[in-house]
């Protein structure tokens, strides 16, 4: 029967075979590790949780934000794809439900979760929202600065 290795096996078999896990003795008997060996060790279990962090959870936490972006820009007519695979159009977006018109019957409108869409294609001619800064926001800005400045300066 063929005996199958995990990680930590291979692991330790690696280092034993190094020469990493070997231990000293000293003069009363007692055996002691080496500084440089516990180092070794150390560094194999942070090279270990850096892995599994670019392997693991960078690459989720990146999908749940581009799944967050795609959800935030879902407007009233968009084409959707579910997560069941059926495709329908949004007839009604609020905070956390959507109401999908699926197929040509009318009568087919299911409320579902945001979170159930996983595909969206914006109608055409459809221009996406951007946090841009408008114009007299900027001047009424200016102007409660510079009504500082002239309060400052009557002052004076």
């Amino acid at each position: 029967m063929k005996k199958v290795l995990g990680i930590s096996g291979v692991l330790a078999l690696a280092l034993s075979a190094s020469g990493c896990m070997t231990t000293g003795t000293t003069t009363d008997g007692s055996s002691t590790m080496s500084v440089g060996t516990i180092m070794m060790y150390v560094g194999i279990i942070v090279v270990f949780f850096v892995a599994m962090y670019f392997i693991a959870i960078r690459p989720e936490k990146k999908r749940e934000k581009e799944q967050q972006n795609l959800l935030s820009t879902l407007t009233k007519g968009d084409t959707v794809l579910t997560n069941s695979g059926f495709y329908g159009t949004c007839i009604d977006v609020t905070e956390d439900t959507v109401i999908v018109e699926f197929g040509n019957n009318k009568n087919c409108r299911i409320p579902m979760q945001k979170a159930a869409i996983v595909q969206l294609e914006h109608p055409e001619g459809y221009v996406p929202p951007t946090p841009a800064v408008t114009e007299t926001a900027t001047e009424e800005k200016k102007g409660f600065f510079k009504n500082i400045l002239k309060k400052k300066e009557e002052e004076k």
